[in-house]
């Protein structure tokens, strides 16, 4: 037996993993632009080193520009000193006006001072003008006319801008107090100053351009380090998700995310771990280990298609246990789940790897056979009955367990998964209602059931509707002659199908559990005619049938005492009947129940005594007032054998001290036979049928078996309820 690698469709942990998965498929590498984990790691450290290398370059271009200010004044200063002792040096030159301010003169202060410098000479009273210099002659008129300025700044120091060009300077007077005034000027550009710091700012920005690209590429590598690990988790998850468990998560990282990469797949292996449970609980019998009913629904849909196409049989079968019910009451659950698995195993044996058995629920199994063949499918069959016919051995106990089949073949019986395991179920049925081991589908049969079960359905309303009638067959003492007591019976008046008797709905109602409900409607409509007899002055017993299901429920003692009472009925004035197969289902419940309702004063009685197993050893343990011989056995009693059991059946029960009742009395020799016999009271149509209330009040009063023997004269006046 095979069984379906997937479901065709968890708990806590389950659903915490769905989370966590629907994280993961988060982290699809397929996402572009920023989305993506690696572009944002990478833009965020290029666009901060950007940032740092830039204002740093700032800072440090805002400190040369200081620096190349301060360096300035510095060599300004330096060079006013040194301009001033050359210029004291010819000062005696200068206060005779022999000193010629020539541009040889001027060349060598700058080469001494490393400045610009210019001599500027104003008469009194007059402009400036640039006698010599080391400027450009284009930028030595500007200079001149900024002079002005220059020279009322305090300690000569000032900053002009010649030809878009900065310059600091200097000014120191060179000529004596009066007369003609000579000013020498000293002049340096902070652009000069810079030009020394050029190759430093050179191989700084260099030093950045590398330091960028070094980043650059390590936060690629990083990146790649962090989202490459991500993007394969990604990728199991994806997996996982599609329900694949097989590749686990390879990353031999040893750091955090190598760690997550080892919890993910104690993770994935814990989800298929947790799967492959579910679905063998889902797709698995736990008692047996064999499929269950999902499982063997869906093989069969399988194998119905796969007949459609290739235009092949398959076969059917429903097999239920005889005799299991008895076991699991009598014996224990336990016992019972020991005789399934030991069917289950025998079945496995007697069947080949291509069959499917199942155990569809409680003692049903299925069988699904790929093939249509009669006397194949009668092989296994029998090879299936053999197997189980065995004894089986539980705790010391051989039980005798045996099976009822129910065939259906596709495409003869139905071309649906749902109409072949309907059909199996209706020849099983079929099987066990004519005690045969198996049977094929029949539809005729098919149709009858159909039916009844609408019957049972219409059931249901007629109670509401009160469709149900009580009848009533007399109970003639025989060695009176006159009735004793009468049977409640009940009809169904159908508006459609006319007076429906209950062996065409009772058994269905009974499986159903619907018979508690006729049962106690039977009781309440009897034993209050009971009661308003007895208050007209006639004491009738009466007699009502209660099934396997009424004599399981502990609740029916309560129900019987309570009418007694509501009634005003004496218990001695009724008769509770109860077949042998009653009490064969549970007899412990069975007894104690009896226990009960014969503590309370009821007579009781075996109903069909002789078509059972085991009255005689039960005949003790239910103490019962009286017994009821089959009709089966009236009606043949012309032959020998028949009589003998009718015969030894009555010195039986009156030597344990009980009543005999026959019933199915048909003429008057049979009448007689049982009188002769010593029989003690009958009923069947020769005296009666059934009859309606109305109508059975104007028998008694009629009838020679009636109350009186057929003396109206001493007849009370009875009225019709």
């Amino acid at each position: 037996m095979r069984f379906a690698s997937k479901p065709a469709g968890h708990s806590a942990n389950r659903k915490t993993a769905l989370r966590l998965l629907a994280r993961m498929k988060a982290l699809k590498p397929e996402r572009p632009g920023m989305h993506r984990v690696r572009t944002r790691i990478v833009v965020f450290f290029t666009v901060l080193l950007v940032l740092v290398q830039g204002a740093a370059f700032l800072l440090v271009n805002a400190a040369n520009s200081d620096n190349a200010r301060s360096i300035g004044d510095q060599e300004l200063a330096t060079g006013e000193r040194i301009a001033r002792r050359a210029l004291e040096h010819e000062s005696d030159r200068l206060a005779k006006g022999a000193l010629a301010y020539d541009e040889a003169f001027v060349r060598e202060i700058a080469r001494l001072t490393e400045l610009q410098v210019s001599f500027a000479v104003r008469e009194p009273g007059g402009p400036w003008s640039i006698a010599a210099s080391t400027l450009p002659v284009a930028s030595r008129a500007t200079l001149a006319a900024r002079l002005p300025e220059a020279s009322v700044l305090r300690d000569g120091r000032a900053q002009v801008t010649l030809e878009g060009r900065d310059y600091q300077i200097r000014t120191l007077k060179a000529s004596p107090e009066q007369g003609t005034e000579i000013m020498a000027v000293l002049q340096r550009s902070p652009r000069d100053t810079l030009a020394r710091t050029a190759e430093l700012q050179t191989l700084l920005m260099g030093l950045a351009a590398v330091s960028l690209g070094g980043s650059l590429i390590g936060s690629i590598f990083i990146a790649r380090g962090i989202t490459g690990p991500l993007n394969r988790l990604a990728k199991g998850a994806a997996r996982i998700s599609r329900g694949d468990y097989s590749q686990p998560i390879e990353i031999a990282t040893g750091d955090e995310i190598g760690a997550v990469a080892q919890a993910f797949n104690r993770m994935r292996e814990g989800i298929e771990s947790h799967e492959k449970e579910i679905l063998r609980l889902a797709y698995e019998d736990r008692l047996t280990g064999l499929p269950n009913r999902a499982l063997f629904n869906d093989r069969l849909a399988g194998a119905v298609n796969l007949a459609r196409r290739n235009g092949t049989p398959l076969t059917v079968m429903l097999m239920d246990l005889d005799r299991f019910k008895h076991i699991n009451d009598t014996l224990g659950h336990t016992i019972g789940d020991n005789v399934l698995r030991e069917v289950a195993t025998r079945l496995r044996a007697a069947l080949r790897e291509s069959d499917t058995i199942a155990r569809l629920g409680g003692d049903e199994f299925g069988v699904l056979l790929p093939t249509g063949n009669e006397d194949q499918i009668g092989e296994v069959v029998h090879k299936i009955l053999r197997a189980i016919e065995q004894p089986i051995e539980a705790e010391g106990q051989w039980l005798d367990v045996g099976a009822s089949i129910g065939i259906a073949r596709f495409p003869e019986h139905g071309d649906k998964p749902d109409t072949l395991i309907s059909r199996a179920d209706v020849a099983m049925y079929l099987a066990k209602a004519a005690n045969s081991e198996f049977a094929f589908y029949d539809a005729t049969h098919d149709g009858t059931q159909q039916e009844q079960l609408s019957l049972l359905g219409e059931l249901r309303r007629a109670m509401e509707r009160q469709e149900l009638r009580v009848y009533f067959q007399p109970k003639i003492d025989l060695r009176t002659g006159r009735t004793r007591g009468v049977e409640a019976l009940v009809r169904w008046m159908h508006p459609m199908r006319g007076v429906v008797p209950p062996i065409e709905f009772m058994p269905f109602a009974e499986r159903t559990g619907f018979v508690r409900t006729v049962t106690r409607f039977v009781l309440e409509t009897t034993l209050t005619r009971c009661g308003q007899w007895l208050a007209q002055g006639m004491r009738l017993q009466v007699s009502v049938n209660i099934s396997v299901r009424d004599l399981q429920n502990t609740d029916l003692p309560d129900i019987v005492a309570s009418l007694l009472a509501s009634c005003a009925v004496p218990p001695d004035l009724v008769c509770l009947e109860i077949t042998e197969s009653s009490f064969m289902e549970n007899p412990q419940r069975a007894l104690h129940t009896l226990g009960r309702l014969r503590a309370l004063g009821i007579r009781l009685s075996i109903d069909d005594f002789g078509t059972g197993f085991s009255s005689l050893a039960y005949l003790r343990k239910l103490r019962v007032h009286e017994i009821k011989i089959d009709r089966t056995f009236i009606a043949a009693m012309e032959e020998s054998d028949d009589m003998v059991i009718v015969r030894s059946t009555i010195e039986l029960a009156h030597n344990l001290g009980l009543k005999v009742v026959a019933e199915g009395i048909e003429d008057e020799k049979s009448l007689a036979r049982l009188r002769a016999m010593g029989c003690d009271e009958a009923q069947g149509f020769y005296m009666s049928r059934p009859l309606p209330e109305e109508r059975l009040l104007e028998w008694l009063q009629t009838s020679p078996h009636g109350l009186r023997g057929g003396d109206v004269r001493t007849l009370p006046l009875l009225r019709y309820a």
